[in-house]
């Protein structure tokens, strides 16, 4: 799995990150659903909006802002939770983490 240096991150390994995040909820249908009801998106719909940064951004958003799912999906790829927050900065979008330096 990547591994992030405490600076910033890539947009493209921000990308890349969040589509993993996207594929940990998708293989939980509990969480999945949950996501779609908060972001309004239907399931037909995220294949087209994972295209967006800013839709890869608010799932980051999302897996950051829930910290038993943010430090179940860091163990599984094997990342600092942390790196999910510079990532999602990496983005454009907002970040739950205030020491990213």
């Amino acid at each position: 799995m990547p591994t992030f240096k405490r600076s910033a991150i890539s947009a493209e390994a921000a990308e890349t990150l969040a589509i993993q995040a996207l594929a940990f909820l998708a293989g939980e249908p509990e969480h999945l659903g949950r996501f779609l009801a908060i972001t309004g998106i239907g399931p037909e719909g995220i294949r087209s909006a994972a295209r967006e940064p800013q839709f890869l951004a608010g799932v980051l958003e999302y897996i950051t802002g829930d910290e038993p799912l943010l430090v179940a999906f860091a163990t599984q790829i094997g990342i600092d939770p942390a790196d999910l927050a510079r990532a999602c900065a990496a983005l454009g979008g907002r970040t739950n983490d205030r020491d990213l330096h």
